[in-house]
């Protein structure tokens, strides 16, 4: 059963109590990531992330990572394009002392400008291995492509300009602008006495208040189609493919998974089959959608020769139009809904997973579903519901290829069909 609260700010409380486990995940999540960012503001999100461990009003950053080592768990941070998340997984034992941490990094970090200054290089080096991580590159520039015109094309990093010129007052203006409590959700699973941490939260992030937001409403981002090709010297060719996908809220979210599961989403795949197994042309290869609030993307990733690049790219395109035109056999189909149940009843063995799961939920529904809710819309889906699906999203006019590596452009298809 999940509990929900209401604090008087307006931050959401859901937690979920697992009696049998001994350890607790807690995160505090923000609705605002980096397509909130406005120009001039790029990065922001994620420079604020790292600095709220940099030292408050009662600790140095040091004393920080301290107190979060002696709690013989994990405290960290993450952003993405639609939020940021500080959470700690530690002890049932330990949870008090996590509250008064992560309230005390939220609400009294000093974003000292000698410590904004250190951290813009690590920001920078950063940006520096992601550059040197051809699987991130490619798909960070295949969206800036993909998404151009839209906020949701730029780096989550953003770009060492804006990181180098990162200052305390741009820091806290953002803040002010975008920290909304009604926007934040603390999400709580795994062994913990209700009434004591409800208590405690309330008495650690009640009073966080913040009267002067002003968050844009998001802008729903359209597919901009291409083919791109950065020509950089490596081994491999990096290949990101992408027609369209669904919004996080789409009622048919269950049936994408399914055909992600049967497109290229494990060693069964049709893709993993067809081009690592049968072809020896890759060793990754893979399918995932990616879901925002109101859009999302379908994206095949693979990694292979620049000779074989281009015979991948072929293999790609014709399995996007035989699942359109012939649909998905009914093996595939309740092998697809077996994986996917078991991966995700498996995952709940996990606090961490199952607190992100219910603050997600929150911040996009407003409510939570059950398992077993779940897996009935799992097993709702039919073999007309994918094809249907995949007629849908497997259009020409939406498909767009980035290539990175040594591959010619004369060697990739001008014209991407499907």
């Amino acid at each position: 059963m999940i509990l929900r609260q209401v604090l008087d700010n307006g931050i959401r409380v859901v937690a979920e109590c697992i009696p049998s486990v001994k350890s607790v995940s807690i995160g505090l999540w923000v609705n605002v990531g980096s397509r909130d960012e406005a120009e001039g503001e790029y990065g922001t999100s994620h420079f604020l992330e790292h600095m709220f461990f940099k030292g408050t009003k009662t600790r140095t950053a040091k004393q920080v990572a301290l107190a979060a080592d002696e709690l013989g768990g994990e405290l960290n941070a993450f952003t993405t394009r639609e939020s940021t998340t500080f959470y700690a997984k530690v002890l049932d034992e330990h949870l008090s002392t996590v509250i008064d941490l992560l309230a005390d990094l939220f609400q009294c970090s000093l974003f000292d400008p000698a410590e904004i200054e250190k951290e813009s290089q690590v920001i920078l080096e950063e940006i520096k291995m992601v550059e040197d991580d051809p699987e991130d590159l490619v798909y960070d520039l295949h969206l800036e492509e993909t998404w151009k015109g839209s906020a949701l094309a730029h780096s989550i990093l953003g770009t060492p300009e804006h990181v180098s010129s990162m200052t305390r007052e741009k820091i806290l203006s953002y803040i002010k602008r975008t920290y909304d409590p009604k926007e934040m959700v603390i999400a709580i699973a795994g062994h913990f006495d209700p009434k004591q941490m409800m208590a405690q939260i309330t008495s650690a992030l009640g009073a966080y208040n913040n009267t002067e937001t002003h968050l844009e409403k998001r802008r729903a981002a359209r597919i901009v189609p291409h083919l791109r090709v950065k020509k950089r010297k490596l081994e491999q060719t990096h290949l990101c493919l992408t027609t369209e996908g669904l919004s996080y809220l789409s009622p048919k979210r269950y049936a994408l998974y399914l055909l992600n599961t049967i497109v290229g989403g494990g060693a069964s795949s049709r893709l993993f089959q067809e081009v690592r197994e049968e072809r020896g042309w890759a060793y990754s290869i893979y399918s995932a959608p990616a879901s925002y609030l109101d859009c999302g993307l379908f994206t095949v990733y693979a990694g292979a020769s620049p000779q074989n690049a281009p015979k991948v790219v072929d293999v790609v395109l014709k399995m996007l139009n035989k699942v359109k035109k012939n649909g998905v056999d009914a093996d595939e189909l309740q092998r697809a809904k077996n994986q996917t149940k078991g991966s995700m009843m498996l995952s709940m063995e996990s606090t961490s997973t199952r607190m992100c799961r219910i603050a997600k939920e929150e911040l996009y529904f407003g409510q939570s579903f059950s398992l077993k809710e779940i897996v009935s819309e799992i097993d709702k889906v039919s073999l007309r519901d994918l094809q249907d699906l995949a007629n849908t999203l497997f259009r020409q006019e939406t498909l767009s290829l980035t290539a990175l590596g040594q591959v010619e452009r004369s060697a990739l298809p001008e014209v991407l069909s499907i």
